[in-house]
């Protein structure tokens, strides 16, 4: 008989967290006892799970007894309080928040890219952002075959990224402004519907904001490299689920675009999407609910001779969270990873 775990899931009712739980169940994920944990307000509520109805507990010290795994999915000052407590009680954290990513001690893992990082952990690893997941899936299998030197990469965001409530509030948006009426904002800072803006994480003194500061850093330690040159725009627009990212590349020498697109045709995690007599490429409302991220449009870059285009769309809740956890999950059982725990970070 195939050994099961004991799993906790950390925001367990968020648009992340029901679908850990889905996937969990989809993928057949060794469960033997499953926690379902949220916040005091959140609690009390029921979620299905192979045909049981799950109970939704408040978060305390007491939950994480006995857990083998807990994937976090709460925000980063919530796995700040609760990641340590986890550890100490012998867990191995998933976190899906931006608290530990740049931690040096605390491995950040893709799977299709950088499976062996998860071996260094000491009871944490992080997750990565969303729009940094999807570039690396098809960035990765080029930069095997030749060293990226520069990315400049512009995304375009859905209102998933904002989490449930942001869905919500473009959906309510959008039959306000089809009424006449005017849209309200309270999850985004402004409307989303009919609209786009900026990304609304803070900016630092470059002006660059938070978003983009996250694909620049979190490529470069997934790579192994601080070598690569980044440089992002992220910007929110008025799609319910799925991102997309225009990709530029700059190699040393010219990558022709029908080796691109043999190599990422077989790359993992990866669909090539292209048909050029019918101009069509991967769209988000086609990404929506697929574990791959969907990459085409490959082209030569006619500013530079060593420069190649391409475009993607991958679902932000699915690859760029819940199933990217679930994965890591998945390498730690298979590769026997849910070793001891050693506390690497303080309350």
């Amino acid at each position: 008989m195939s050994k099961s775990y004991r799993v906790a899931i950390l925001g367990a009712t968020g648009a992340v967290g029901t679908e850990l739980l889905e996937l969990l169940e989809r993928r057949n994920f060794p469960v033997g006892d499953l926690q379902l944990l949220a916040s005091e307000r959140s609690a009390g509520r029921s979620l299905p799970f192979k045909g049981k109805n799950i109970l939704v507990e408040p978060v305390s010290d007491q939950a994480f007894e006995g857990v083998d795994i807990v994937l976090a999915s709460a925000g980063g000052s919530i796995s700040k309080t609760w990641a340590a407590v986890a550890i100490e009680k012998g867990a191995v954290v998933i976190d899906n928040s931006s608290a530990f990513r740049m931690n040096p001690d605390v491995p950040l893992v893709v799977p299709e890219v950088n499976p062996l990082a998860a071996a260094n952990h000491k009871g944490l690893i992080a997750n990565p952002n969303c729009t940094t997941i999807l570039m690396a899936l098809a960035v990765w299998p080029l930069h095997q075959v030749k060293p990226v030197q520069r990315i400049v990469a512009s995304t375009y965001q859905s209102a998933s990224g904002a989490g449930a409530k942001a869905m919500v509030e473009v959906k309510t948006q959008t039959s306000a402004i089809l009424q006449g009426q005017p849209p309200v904002a309270e999850v985004l800072p402004y409307p989303l519907a009919f609209n786009l803006f900026p990304h609304n994480s803070p900016l630092n003194d470059l002006g660059y904001c938070e978003e983009e500061m996250k694909m620049v850093n979190e490529t470069r330690k997934i790579f192994g490299t601080q070598q690569i040159r980044i440089t992002a725009t992220c910007v929110r627009v008025p799609v319910l689920r799925a991102h997309s990212e225009a990709i530029n590349l700059e190699f040393e020498t010219p990558f022709n675009p029908d080796e691109a697109r043999e190599i990422l045709s077989r790359a993992p995690g990866v669909k090539l999407v292209e048909d050029w007599q019918m101009n069509y490429f991967p769209m988000p409302i086609e990404a929506t609910g697929k574990d791959e991220v969907l990459v085409g449009r490959i082209r030569q870059d006619i500013s530079h001779p060593c420069g190649l285009e391409l475009w993607l769309c991958g679902d932000q809740i699915r690859k760029g969270a819940a199933l990217n956890a679930i994965q890591i999950a998945e390498l730690l059982v298979e590769k026997s990873l849910l070793k001891s725990a050693q506390v690497v970070i303080s309350h």
